[in-house]
């Protein structure tokens, strides 16, 4: 659990994700329209069991993709587009954007 905490506060936003899952994908590609490009692929992270049994303990229904903003875990895919389409999204990630000038 230490490394997922950790990872989640060493930057402002962590899609914590499986390059194999297709949700994943979405989650990170809605980011990367926004200028956050947080992703940690656990399936490439030799302590991939670990993690996803922490982010379980966490409160994730399913181990990828888990969102992080400003340290807090989000949620996940359903969590996000809610969000995304509430409009709440935006201004929670605006802090963290890369400049797009």
């Amino acid at each position: 659990m230490d490394k997922v905490v950790r990872m989640s506060s060493e930057k402002g936003v962590v899609i914590v994700s499986k390059s194999s899952c297709c949700l994943s994908y979405a989650v990170q590609v809605l980011f990367q329209d926004l200028g956050v490009h947080p992703v940690h692929e656990i399936d490439k992270d030799p302590d991939c069991r670990e993690i996803e049994k922490a982010l379980m303990r966490l409160g994730c229904s399913t181990p990828v993709p888990a969102i992080f903003v400003g340290g807090k875990l989000v949620g996940s895919t359903n969590e996000v587009m809610s969000m995304h389409l509430s409009g709440s999204l935006v201004p929670l990630v605006k802090p963290f954007q890369a400049n797009l000038c």
